[in-house]
């Protein structure tokens, strides 16, 4: 059989075509790995599609191509002004050429110009197996090829050399331009403008920081990021840099020399006209490695908030908050750290003006916990107008005895047990003895007046729902769940200070109809308590439903020793879920107590009881105007319930084990609505039975039951994380602006308080802020997000965190301070809402064109005159077409044809309660080299770009993006590394299906599942490992999370965005 697939990959022999199976191939949830069903790769035995292809959804008709007449240079912008390069389009070269550039030392400073450099057309040699000649070293990168058989010979064409890079998706032999291939070139229209070359001076050492210095100086704008379309010509002088060449090394500021000819005689290497213009190097647009690594150089370390509209470092980068005043941005980050003073400016620029809150954040090691403030029977010191609370931002007045409110500017009078004097800089004595008047965020102790009936409350109570019908046996979820749970009760959350926790438990079981279980410690045994008419549920027992664990242990023990008996030969199929939620929020209603369901859930409820569903899903209607009829919720019953549960202070967590169509869309509601989270373990299955697992077993133990690892992992995090119960929240601002929608895991009952159920520390809230009248450049805009809840221990508590922005009339200063991490993470959740009401056209192109908009602006009204062929980004938003491409891309606003309609409905849920870094791995993987890492480093290696260019099949790369987990194993990785790190001498032994690394005693076996680990602690969730190995189906799966490049009718490339971005703008100019 002749062996056929994409070039750049092995070739074996051509796997049978199999549709999928009810059973998911070993890989990631929601991912089908039959080759046919991946949109964006290419199956087995069809050839990858033509370059020039329409890049997707996005591109508008094709312009005629217009020669770039001639122009002369414009004076120089900016002292740093930078300038990206553009080059040929060309096959790739041969191995030693490519390794060289892959792999070579940083250039020397100085080389002779571009017009006295000779270099020779590279040679495309025949690969030969076997090791090289004698007397020729191999260069970096290269290996000794592995004996190809008749089996796995390559396709016609170009020979793929080992160590070369993986081909993008969509790359295919040059052929001629078709009108839609024109898009990519117009940018041979842009005219060419180059700054004049300046002397070389002494050589300089290379610094990473050399494409793009950063930062600025103090009080200058940060240069521009010019980028140079196909089609032009370098100034004399500009030099040329290549592999075994001197000179400085290809920054924003170089444009290489023309591509030398190819050879005429290779059978698949037609030279069309078209071809020979310039196009725009991926390699040169604005790296978010590159950015991410110059943010930790420049800002790593400690970071004082003690400046009004200070830009707080990039989510990825370490840094340790010293609160002097304004709370720390792992809190609250704002969109726009220099506000205008007027809304008609902010709407010039589309740019968003929120702030994304994440009130229970975990803080960093070395920080200092949040400060408790206790005044007293009197409570908080508050504004007699707005009810802001006392903060570092009030102003004392009147020898101390009244204060003005930052806010609204109302004067109330100081309360006689709170009087201070006042310094001779107008400052309270007593400044620093007060959190509240010195630190950003702090906590104050509530009074009975925030308690509900002006009752203190009881401590929270977990409750556990477990579903117990025929499914959740056959998957092993029952015999999993009551083998473990004992043990993750013990890490149940604690007060400070205290050693045991004062969280009660309850069990509760159901399948078509709801068990309640009898915990008092007076029992000898635990009993059972059936309701049977799921229509009108009620708690049968007013005692001993929620207990404490450390009281009734042994009944624990001997509940769970029989729930697996009992319901072990159970027949039952059928399940309720909405009457099983009702009777946990009864529960915790008769205890008078707030608290959280633990809901483990099976199938779709069809059961005759309230929360009935239909089997409602077609796949086919996603991607069209038709998706929001099964992505929006079938029944308004979950919505109901989500509120009760909020008003009875009762959070859901659910977890899903289906392996049908469970209708994620409707149950995810009631998750959604009390702050709650949805998890999602797609075909479990669990090998945990009693034979196999004891109950003196740990979580440890499991190491062949990844499946029931992870899930176990996952609830061991949910139960032990920092939360807050029965909360509110409400955002003041000060005069001139006002909170209006909020995109999140919340409830509203009226216009200001956001009720949450429970909120957690990686729940965040976004929020929009719009204007009410003109902001004075003088005094600066203020946010006080104030946070009232129970803790873990009973206690009422309020959460306050302060922000201070600073307000300015330029646009430019708007354009330098602006973050924008959060900016996407808004823009993400706005759009995930505008999927329930609009179409996926329609959002996909309100979005190109709102970024559209944000660039034109900065280019109208920042950047000084220049010609329209230059696409001028600002420093703070370079990134911003590259995190907008992604993002359009995402499972969450598109998804393809292999994710099911509950995998589009999850996605989205989890993208609504997102942190700002949660959101920047989710739209830009890590791509971790692995087989090259440092042994003596304890740091993660450092990530290389999402792109099949920099993926090299004797390699081995680690990619996740918070949610799904990829180990890339390239056919030709060292054999040494094979053996110690998978026990196998190639990589065609390798036991893909498992989803684990064997533990190995070998230092480099350590150093990789150390870095595995490391990556699964950062991320909200524990993230399965996949292992793809290089041709084989799961790969074209992997290389849908290389958002740098194309993926078939998913969206665009970077450049190709790029390109079509640049247009919108200059239609937005003229």
């Amino acid at each position: 059989m002749q062996p056929v697939g994409p070039p750049g990959f092995p070739q074996g022999p051509q796997a049978p075509f199999m549709a999928p199976a009810a059973k998911a191939y070993n890989g990631v949830d929601g991912y089908a790995a039959g080759a046919a069903c991946v949109p964006g790769g290419m199956p087995l035995g069809v050839p990858p599609p033509k370059m020039g292809a329409p890049p997707g959804p996005y591109m508008g008709p094709p312009q005629p191509q217009q020669p770039a007449p001639h122009m002369p240079q414009p004076p120089l912008q900016h002292p740093h002004q930078q300038q990206l390069p553009v080059h040929h389009p060309q096959q790739p070269p041969p191995l030693h050429q490519h390794a060289q550039h892959m792999h070579q030392q940083p250039p020397q400073l100085q080389q002779p110009p571009v017009q006295q450099q000779q270099q020779p057309p590279p040679q495309f040699q025949q690969h030969q197996p076997g090791p090289p000649p004698k007397g020729m070293p191999l260069q970096p990168g290269q290996f000794v090829p592995r004996q190809v058989t008749p089996q796995e010979s390559a396709p016609p064409g170009i020979p793929r050399a080992p160590g070369q890079a993986l081909p993008p998706p969509g790359h295919g032999p040059p052929m001629a331009a078709t009108p839609d291939q024109q898009l990519s070139n117009q940018m041979g229209n842009l005219q060419l403008s180059r700054r004049p070359p300046q002397p070389m001076g002494p050589r300089q050492p290379f610094t990473s920081q050399q494409p793009y210095p950063y930062p600025p100086p103090p009080g200058a704008a940060p240069p521009p990021t010019q980028f140079y379309g196909p089609g032009g010509v370098p100034p004399q002088g500009t030099q040329a840099n290549g592999p075994g060449s001197l000179g400085p090394p290809p920054g924003p500021g170089y444009v290489g020399p023309a591509a030398p000819p190819m050879p005429a005689s290779h059978p698949t290497m037609p030279a069309p006209a078209q071809q020979q213009q310039r196009k725009l190097d991926p390699d040169q647009m604005p790296s978010p490695i590159q950015v991410i690594e110059d943010d930790r150089k420049a800002h790593g370390g400690p970071f004082y908030t003690n400046k009004r509209g200070q830009v707080p470092p990039l989510v990825t980068t370490d840094f340790i908050v010293h609160d002097e005043g304004i709370c720390s941005p792992r809190f609250m980050r704002s969109t726009i750290y220099s506000v205008p003073c007027t809304p008609e400016m902010l709407r010039q620029t589309a740019l968003p003006f929120a702030l994304c809150i994440s009130p229970f954040a975990r803080q960093a090691p070395g920080e200092s916990a949040l400060p408790l403030s206790d005044f007293g029977e009197d409570g908080p010191v508050r504004c007699n107008r707005c009810k802001a609370y006392m903060c570092p931002l009030m102003q004392f007045i009147d020898g101390g005895r009244r204060f003005q409110c930052v806010f609204c500017k109302a004067t109330t009078e100081v309360p006689p047990s709170y009087f201070a004097h006042l310094d001779h800089l107008g400052q309270r004595s007593d400044k620093f003895q007060r959190p509240e008047l010195c630190l950003g965020s702090y906590e104050i102790v509530a009074t009975k007046e925030y308690c509900k009936n002006s009752v203190f409350p009881q401590p929270p109570a977990f409750l556990f729902l477990l579903d117990v019908s025929y499914n959740s046996i056959r998957n092993g979820l029952v015999h999993i769940f009551c083998s473990h749970i004992q043990t993750i009760l013990q890490e149940l959350p604690r007060s400070e200070g205290e050693s045991e926790s004062k969280v009660r438990v309850g069990f509760i079981t159901y399948s078509s109809v709801v068990h309640f279980y009898n915990l008092k410690a007076s029992l000898a045994q635990p009993q059972m308590l059936v309701v049977p008419d799921v229509h009108d549920m009620f708690v049968p027992l007013l005692d001993g439903c929620l207990v404490s664990v450390q009281e009734a242990s042994s009944l624990i023990d001997s509940l769970l020793e029989q729930i697996p008996v009992i319901f072990g030969e159970t027949r039952e199929t059928e399940t309720v879920l909405g009457a099983a939620i009702q009777a946990g929020v009864e529960a915790l209603k008769a205890a008078e107590c707030s608290g959280k369901l633990f809901v483990m859930h099976t199938s779709l409820p069809i059961a005759d009881a309230p929360g009935k569903l239909k089997n409602r899903d077609d796949r086919k209607l996603l991607g069209t105007d038709k998706e929001k009829s099964v992505l929006t919720p079938q029944s308004p019953f979950y919505n109901q319930l989500g509120q009760e549960c909020v008003a009875a202070g009762c959070c859901v967590d659910l977890f899903l084990f289906h392996n049908a169509y469970v209708d994620v869309a409707t149950v995810g509601q009631v998750a959604k609505m009390t702050g709650g989270q949805v998890y999602k373990y797609t075909y479990f299955q669990s090998t945990a039975d009693k034979a196999l697992v004891q109950r003196e077993s740990n979580v440890q133990g499991l190491q062949e039951d990844v499946e029931g690892a992870r899930f176990l992992e996952d609830l061991r995090r949910d139960i032990s994380q920092p939360t807050a119960f029965d909360a509110v929240m409400r955002v003041r601002t000060s005069t001139g602006i006002r909170p209006t929608d909020f995109y999140g895991n919340y409830y509203m009952a009226n216009t200001t308080d956001v009720e949450l159920a429970a909120v957690d520390c990686n729940k965040c809230i976004a929020v929009e802020i719009k204007y009410d009248d003109k902001l004075s450049e003088e005094e600066g805009a203020f946010v006080q997000v104030a946070l009232l809840y129970t803790t873990c221990g009973g206690q009422r508590r309020l959460r306050i965190h302060n922000l201070a922005l600073a307000t300015c009339s330029q646009m430019a200063d708007m354009y330098r301070n602006c973050d924008l991490d959060t900016i996407v993470n808004f823009l993400s959740k706005q759009a995930v809402r505008q999927l329930l009401e609009q179409s996926p056209r329609q959002v996909r192109d309100s979005c190109v064109g709102r970024g559209a908009q944000m660039l034109a602006a900065y280019r109208k009204h920042c950047a000084s005159p220049s010609s329209s062929g230059q696409l001028i980004l600002p420093e703070c938003m370079k990134l911003l077409p590259l995190y907008l491409n992604c993002m359009l891309k995402s499972d969450a606003l598109a998804g393809g044809p292999e994710l099911t309609t509950d995998d589009r409905s999850f996605a989205m849920l989890s993208l609504c309660s997102m942190d700002v870094a949660s959101t920047v791995a989710y739209f830009y993987p890590r791509l971790l080299p692995l087989h090259d890492v440092d042994m003596d480093s304890v740091e993660l290696p450092t990530a290389l770009r999402c792109t099949a260019e920099k993926i090299r099949e004797d390699g081995c790369y680690l990619l996740e993006n918070g949610i799904h987990m990829f180990l890339w194993i390239g056919m030709a990785v060292d054999p040494d590394f094979l053996q110690n790190v998978f026990a196998q001498p190639v990589a065609a032994r390798i036991d893909i299906d498992k989803t684990s690394l064997l533990e190995l005693n070998t230092p480099i076996s350590r150093r990789v599942r150390d870095i595995i680990a490391r990556v699964r602690m950062e991320r909200q969730r524990c993230m399965r490992l996949t292992l793809v190995r290089q041709g084989d189906k799961m790969e074209l799966v992997f290389r849908q999370f290389l958002v740098e490049d194309r993926h078939g009718d998913l969206g665009p490339s970077y450049v190709d965005f790029l390109c079509h971005l640049h247009k919108e703008i200059r239609n937005l100019l003229s």
